[in-house]
C-alpha cells in the first residue's frame, strides 16, 4: 500500500488507521454531523469507513482519506480526503472535503490541509480541485479562498442540496 505521508511542518497527513476511531468518535460535533459526515457517527460506522478507505489505498480506488495530525505526537485534528471521481465531477476533477475537530477550528489549519491535499492531488494526475460547499457554511468557503480556490458554478446533488463550487487549477500548484 502506498503509505502517502505529507507535511509542511505545522501539520501532517496521513491514511486514517483503526485507531483513529476514538478520537474522530471524541471529536465529532454538530457541525462536521451537518456539514461533512452526514450523520452522528457510531464506533461501528466509523470502523467501517476507516476500513473502506484502506482497502481504497490498497486498491488504488478513487478515495485517498488523510487524518490531519498536529504536533510530534501526530494527534488527530481531523480528516481530509479527495475523491478523484464522483457524482458532478469530470475527468481531471478531484473533490476535496475536510472537517476539523471544534479543539482545532480557527488556526489555520484546514487551510494547510487542503494546500498539502492539493499538492498530493496534482502529484496524481487530478487537473482541478473542487471543493463544494452549501451556502450555509462560510467557514469552509473562506477555507477554500484562503487556499486559493476561487468561485464557480452552483450545483445540486440528487437530494436537492445546493453547493457553491471553488475550484483550483492543480497545474500551477507549487511548493
Amino acid at each position: 500500500m502506498n503509505e502517502a505521508r505529507l507535511s509542511d511542518g505545522i501539520i501532517t497527513l496521513s491514511p486514517l488507521r483503526l485507531d483513529d476511531a476514538e478520537a474522530h468518535l471524541t471529536g465529532e460535533d454538530e457541525l462536521l454531523v451537518r456539514w461533512l459526515n452526514g450523520g452522528p457517527g457510531t464506533r461501528e460506522g466509523v470502523e467501517a469507513y476507516i476500513r473502506h478507505c484502506r482497502e481504497q489505498w490498497e486498491s488504488g480506488g478513487p478515495l485517498r482519506a488523510f487524518g490531519i495530525r498536529v504536533g510530534a505526537d501526530e494527534t488527530l485534528a481531523g480528516t481530509i480526503d479527495l475523491r478523484f471521481t464522483g457524482e458532478g465531477l469530470a475527468p481531471g476533477e478531484v473533490n476535496v472535503a475536510y472537517g476539523l475537530y471544534p479543539s482545532w477550528r480557527g488556526r489555520g489549519l484546514a487551510t494547510r490541509a487542503v494546500l498539502l491535499a492539493s499538492q498530493y492531488a496534482a502529484s496524481e494526475g487530478g487537473e482541478v480541485a473542487v471543493i463544494q460547499v452549501e451556502p450555509g457554511n462560510p467557514a469552509s468557503a473562506s477555507v477554500a479562498q484562503r487556499a486559493g480556490f476561487t468561485p464557480g458554478k452552483q450545483t445540486h446533488s440528487k437530494d436537492g442540496t445546493r453547493f457553491d463550487w471553488f475550484i483550483r487549477d492543480l497545474g500551477v500548484i507549487t511548493q
